[in-house]
């Protein structure tokens, strides 16, 4: 028996460990397959089929894409079991593209394959079926010396507010009502992402001025009224992934 292979076999193995996730990002057609249970979303790049979401309700992560709207993907590839004969990307961000796309209608019939099991029907009120997810408990309640506290809400490709906003701005109103805030900053920024061909896809150049304007017009609407508000809106975009599409917003007391 040759002495080195269990050495090679322990360094294939390290190597393996080594390597990072691989970084993917795309603008394609999404696919919706049909399931015996709840419809999946897919899209296909460069030959491959991904997996991308199942059907939910707005209380999740995940909320699905449009037929006649290509879909900007975002993620990383795991070496997870395929979804719905898709490669699972994770984490992953999908952002419905403004354009119209007529040729996105394409409609996969259900396969006994793939079976997504889920807990239905659901009570009445928020999901914590499958369908939905259950979200970390809110810290607790600060205690003095109060600092400065800084939050960020995330968004789509040139997305603004949306069925998700509600419950990304309500750790900046709790904090900012426990604390009796003085004053609340926000800013308002403009992200680009670089696809896997090398082009850029880039926000449009208001989109960092509505953000940080539509948070304030939300916090105040709940009546967060009291502090002074200080709106700022970076233009020039930053290269990044999709955190770079976000609204800053720093609480003082």
């Amino acid at each position: 028996m040759d002495g080195r292979l269990p050495w090679l076999a322990l360094c294939a193995t390290l190597l393996v460990a080594a390597t990072p996730p691989k970084d993917i990002a795309f603008v394609e057609c999404p696919i919706v397959r049909d399931t015996k249970t709840v419809p999946c979303w897919l899209a296909e790049h460069k030959g491959k089929l991904y997996y991308l979401g199942i059907q939910t309700d707005v209380s999740a992560e995940f909320n699905p894409p449009s037929l006649g709207h290509k879909v900007l993907v975002e993620g990383q590839v795991t070496d997870a079991p395929t979804i719905c004969g898709g490669i699972v990307l994770k984490p992953v961000k999908v952002s419905i593209m403004q354009e119209r796309a007529d040729d996105c209608n394409q409609l996969l019939p259900a396969d006994d394959r793939y079976d997504l099991t889920f807990t239905p029907p659901r009570p009445p009120g928020p999901s914590a079926g499958r369908l939905a997810f259950d979200y970390a408990p809110p810290p607790p309640a600060p205690q003095p010396p109060f600092k400065p506290q800084s939050f960020d809400i995330h968004y789509d490709f040139n997305g603004t507010v949306g069925f998700s906003t509600p419950r990304l701005i309500q750790p900046v109103l709790k904090y900012a009502r426990e604390v009796n805030a003085r004053k609340i900053e926000i800013t308002g920024l403009r992200g680009a992402t670089r696809l896997d061909d090398g082009t850029l896809a880039i926000e449009d150049e208001a989109i960092a001025a509505r953000r940080a304007n539509q948070i304030a017009d939300l916090l105040k609407g709940v009546g967060l009224t009291s502090p002074t508000y200080v709106v700022v809106a970076k233009d020039k975009y930053q290269v990044g992934d999709w955190t770079t599409r976000r609204v800053t917003v720093v609480v003082s007391p």
